[in-house]
């Protein structure tokens, strides 16, 4: 049975390092990033550059799903709101696959600590703290499984999710 991951969480919480360790884990697996799919200058969001951006993700999820070089296919994004999630799986044909969706948070004070080095690094601007610390409270509405990844490193987090997959495969 194929399996899609989707592994969501606030601007800096892992996900992206989750995710690859993830794959590492998983032979026969794919990673990908929703945000390869609006890595755009300028960055503009807008109700056409909305529906593009998710539109492609579909597509690109839909191909990798049909795919029979991969069991798994593992991705990732910013989804702090059930629509986002919800828009993600519309639209693809999901019959045989397993659907696992995940939320990564961290508490407050360590989110903001790993935010400040990747700004110290030049890898974000001044102002993710803030709006990442903003979307914290709105992953305890979703309907996805949350992993506390306050004390994890990204190893034990990918861990804790292929323990999950482990499980789910032996219902």
């Amino acid at each position: 049975m194929k399996r899609l991951i989707l592994i969501g969480g606030p601007m800096g919480v892992g996900k992206t390092t989750v995710g690859r360790a993830l794959q590492n884990l998983l032979p026969g697996s794919v990673f990908l990033d929703g945000d390869w799919c609006w890595d755009a200058h300028p960055f503009t969001v807008t109700e056409e550059t909305k529906a593009m951006v998710l539109e492609n993700i579909r597509f690109l999820l839909g191909q990798f799903l049909r795919c029979s070089a991969y069991e798994t296919v593992i991705f990732c994004w910013v989804m702090h709101r059930q629509e986002i999630l919800d828009a993600v799986l519309s639209g693809l044909d999901l019959k045989g696959v397993r659907v696992g969706a995940f939320s990564l948070w961290a508490d407050s004070e360590q989110l903001a600590r790993r935010l400040e080095r990747e700004i110290a690094a030049g890898l974000r601007g001044a102002d993710v703290v803030e709006r990442s610390l903003a979307y914290l409270p709105s992953y305890d509405e979703l309907s996805a499984e949350k992993i506390d990844t306050t004390r994890l490193s990204p190893e034990e987090t990918a861990r804790v999710l292929l323990n999950w997959l482990i499980g789910a495969d032996e219902t």
